[in-house]
């Protein structure tokens, strides 16, 4: 069976989803979640909750591949995601692969394709970091404007990772990150080669999963962070950087009250989910279950409904 791509903004179900699949099919699943990649951040990146059996992050005793691998100090991107998911099907011939993740850059990369562009180096970060400290996040993109207005176009102002890639990429090449690009960005994966699925929650529905899951998640979330910190490791960490955890730190320094810091939260969350409904809406060839209330999610019916398509 061709692979299967649960996709979909956060807090929508993608996991629950995969794991049904992966039972039906006895499949592996492969995470596009470039946070949940990260050793010692499992509550705050809503990891599944899992164990290592023969080296293999393992839940409910399907392999669950591609989370918790990396150190807090390292940094994983897109390249790096296809070149382990290759590994993947070379481990599992045969295996049908479930992806589910809300990393859309992750999932295109691998089932459109990528530039092959320079990669970061220490010296480049080093100096937009400073520039960041120095400008903040507008000034950075005020940069960007001046030399690469296309990208700036392209990259909302609240994109500091974007933004840093595409200045890092003028830095590095002395050219446009847009000359850089062959335009594989806009096009669409071949369905004949893999099965996408969307999740399409209510806006309002999909705010309130996100408002609840917040309210869970962030003592544990701030207990992680607290646990980093006590090790030495600084807020300027690349796993700390995860959405939520600033916040969390920020309460445990106790320049934020609990209450704010989850509502802050909820709120960079709910502007996630956006960018990720705007990212994922242009894959036309996916198939569409609506969500409008929340007894839709019967992750059995959805099943049904997923294979009934890809058979």
């Amino acid at each position: 069976m061709k692979p299967i791509v649960i996709c979909g903004p956060t807090a929508s179900g993608k996991t629950d989803l995969a794991l049904e699949l992966a039972r039906q099919l006895n499949g592996v699943i492969v995470s596009a979640d470039s946070r949940q990649v990260y050793k010692q951040l499992t509550i705050g990146t809503a990891k599944p909750q899992g164990t290592y059996q023969n080296g293999c992050y393992t839940v409910d005793g399907i392999p669950y591949l591609l989370v918790d691998f990396v150190e807090v100090t390292d940094t994983f991107n897109a390249g790096s995601f296809c070149t382990r998911v290759r590994d993947i099907q070379k481990a599992y011939p045969g295996k049908s692969l479930i992806f589910a993740g809300g990393t859309g850059m992750y999932l295109h990369a691998y089932f459109v394709g990528m530039d092959q562009l320079p990669p970061s180096t220490p010296q480049t970060r080093e100096q937009l970091n400073t520039l960041l400290q120095q400008h903040r996040k507008e000034g950075l993109h005020e940069l960007l404007a001046q030399k690469d207005p296309l990208s700036a176009k392209q990259i909302p102002v609240g994109n500091v990772q974007r933004t840093m890639r595409a200045l890092e990429l003028y830095l590095l090449t002395g050219k446009p990150a847009s000359e850089l690009k062959s335009g594989a960005f806009f096009q669409l994966p071949d369905p004949g080669k893999s099965h996408w699925v969307y999740l399409d929650w209510d806006k309002e529905q999909l705010n309130t999963r996100i408002a609840q899951r917040t309210e869970q998640i962030f003592d544990g979330m701030a207990q992680e962070a607290k646990q980093l910190l006590a090790q030495g490791f600084t807020p300027d960490t690349p796993a700390l950087k995860t959405l939520g955890y600033p916040q969390a730190i920020s309460y445990l320094n106790g320049t934020l009250p609990r209450t704010q810091a989850v509502e802050e939260v909820a709120l960079k969350t709910r502007q996630y989910a956006k960018r990720q409904r705007t990212w994922f809406n242009r894959y036309t060839q996916a198939q569409h279950l609506t969500l409008t209330r929340y007894s839709d999610f019967d992750t059995k019916k959805l099943t049904q409904k997923i294979l009934s398509c890809v058979r």
